[in-house]
């Protein structure tokens, strides 16, 4: 079993409180998801995230089979921060801290990602053929999106 960590940063020119209502609104996810990666919400969305809220989602990120992830938000602190992870879903674990500090630019985004592979070493095996590049291209596709929307 192996802890992997991914973090981005990314600086949005605009001021902390526009981008917590952007990030805060749990239906934007769609709009910064990679159409390849199939996401559907199955579950209907409060306009603003809150700690205890739980969304449930599919993803298709192999061969157009769909998964379910059910995940939940575990901390809320409106603008700075929120925290989501998976209770059900392809991981064995997953906890995600997105940050959001102000800067003179604008706003600071980070994101760190912990996670787990199921299947022991057939779960590593995978994550350096497949998992971490497709995260990679997931972060990167956000990135890009969020070039476009911010700016």
């Amino acid at each position: 079993m192996k802890l992997h960590t991914i973090i981005r940063k990314q600086v949005l020119p605009a001021d902390i409180n526009k981008t917590w209502d952007f990030f805060g609104d749990p239906s934007k996810l769609a709009d910064i998801t990679p159409p390849w990666l199939g996401f559907k919400v199955k579950t209907e969305l409060p306009p603003e995230t809150y700690a205890g809220m739980i969304v449930r989602y599919t993803i298709t990120p192999f061969a157009g089979l769909p998964v379910q992830w059910i995940t939940e938000i575990t901390h809320a602190v409106k603008p700075c921060f929120f925290v989501d992870e998976q209770r059900f879903g392809p991981y064995r674990f997953w906890h995600h801290q997105h940050i959001f500090r102000e800067t003179p630019e604008g706003t600071e985004m980070t994101d760190i990602v912990d996670y787990i592979l199921p299947f022991g070493f057939l779960g590593e095996i995978a994550h350096s053929l497949y998992v971490r590049k497709k995260l990679d291209e997931i972060f990167a596709y956000r990135k890009e999106k969020l070039s476009t929307i911010f700016y």
